[in-house]
């Protein structure tokens, strides 16, 4: 999925805002943006990380800079190179679908950072931390761990798209109180937009949509 590509498929499919969540690295973050900048489509740049245990996380973030500071992070604690032969290249591009180069770390692996660590760290940066797919029998929090530690401040939970909102209730344990977002989790183009979360929002930023999340000020989340 190249950049432009990404950006011409979510306005094709009626998408207001994304985020790109690459695995343990934002190097493609400012491409997106850029791209996206350029017709109409906000792109909020994130990241997914695969923390020690195992247990995959949203990181949200307002700005290129507060994403690629948790890439230092990441990187600081991630171990091993790729295998391209194994796990196919992994491409650095720009805005223009030009490629730049190649990133040589095992972007697949997992941090060396504890689950804690990692949302702490999303936090002192300004972001959101959003559990991933908790609904997914692997690299969830619920099936590395057995349960949501109560700790763990997570602006939201995530579910996939084969799972509804109204089956959340009694279907994942500790899940109570949480605010329940979905998303496409693409990996393929044809796969973006294939389930969304609608917010009622003034502007489209990540603060607009911490608040939504809060419901303060009347913004708030809409029913899809």
């Amino acid at each position: 999925m190249s950049p432009r590509a990404i950006v011409e498929k979510s306005l094709e499919r009626g998408m207001d805002i994304i985020a790109l969540c690459d695995h343990n690295s934002a190097e493609n973050v400012g491409a997106v943006m850029r791209a996206g900048a350029e017709r109409g489509l906000c792109v909020f740049p994130g990241m997914e990380v695969n923390s020690v245990e195992e247990v995959h996380s949203l990181a949200l973030f307002e700005t290129e800079k507060q994403a690629l500071a948790m890439q230092e992070t990441i990187y600081r604690h991630l171990r091993g190179s790729n295998r391209a032969e194994i796990f196919g290249d992994q491409v650095v591009a720009n805005e223009f679908d030009e490629v730049e180069g190649f990133n040589d770390r095992l972007l697949i692996g997992a941090v060396q950072l504890k689950l804690q660590e990692v949302v702490n760290e999303v936090h002192r940066l300004g972001g959101l931390s959003i559990a991933s797919h908790v609904n997914k029998q692997s690299f969830s929090v619920i099936a590395q761990l057995g349960f949501i530690p109560p700790d763990l401040e997570f602006e939201a939970l995530e579910i996939s798209r084969h799972m509804k909102r109204e089956e959340v209730a009694g279907s994942l344990p500790g899940a109570e109180g949480y605010r329940i977002v979905t998303s496409s989790d693409a990996h393929f183009l044809e796969e973006i937009g294939t389930v969304w979360t609608t917010f009622l929002l003034e502007s489209p930023s990540l603060n607009e949509v911490r608040m939504a999340l809060k419901e303060s000020s009347g913004r708030r989340m809409l029913e899809n």
